[in-house]
């Protein structure tokens, strides 16, 4: 009797767990050149069991320039974008906000603190790098991929 109800008590946890999976986590995202208004790849977003979100380059698209990370530092330099983990660190702070992540532009290899907001609908994110204050940054919407 015991061991059942630790096994109902075990799995009713596990469960609770999958439904409080962030939005973000698993969703794949057409990013948008924010000035050329080319989209670049697509990124898939994915969550550590701390609720800490990441997300790295899964495809490239035409129209991006090089498949390298040439101007990465660290474990990605030269390595192919496709593999790239270009968020790191996000953590959701309310509803659908998110905040503390850090994000490199391949096209740079410079690293920004990040943050971003996911629409109600859930089809577009956007998102804004910057160094120091967010007013000294730039944003970037990305479209929901399928």
């Amino acid at each position: 009797m015991i061991k059942t109800t630790l096994s109902i008590i075990g799995l009713s946890l596990i469960s609770s767990l999958a439904i409080a999976a962030d939005p973000l986590h698993g969703t794949k995202w057409k990013t948008i050149d924010d000035q050329t208004k080319k989209p670049l790849s697509i990124v898939q977003f994915t969550e550590t069991s701390n609720g800490i979100l990441s997300a790295k380059i899964i495809n490239v698209l035409e129209g991006s320039e090089g498949d390298k990370c040439t101007k990465c530092e660290g474990k990605f330099h030269n390595k192919p974008l496709e593999g790239v983990q270009i968020v790191s660190g996000l953590k959701s702070i309310n509803k659908n906000s998110y905040d503390g992540g850090k994000i490199t532009d391949p096209k740079n290899g410079k690293t920004y603190s990040f943050s971003a907001k996911l629409a109600q609908d859930g089809k577009t994110l956007s998102g804004r790098g910057y160094i120091g204050i967010s007013a000294l940054g730039r944003s970037q919407t990305w479209v929901r991929a399928h």
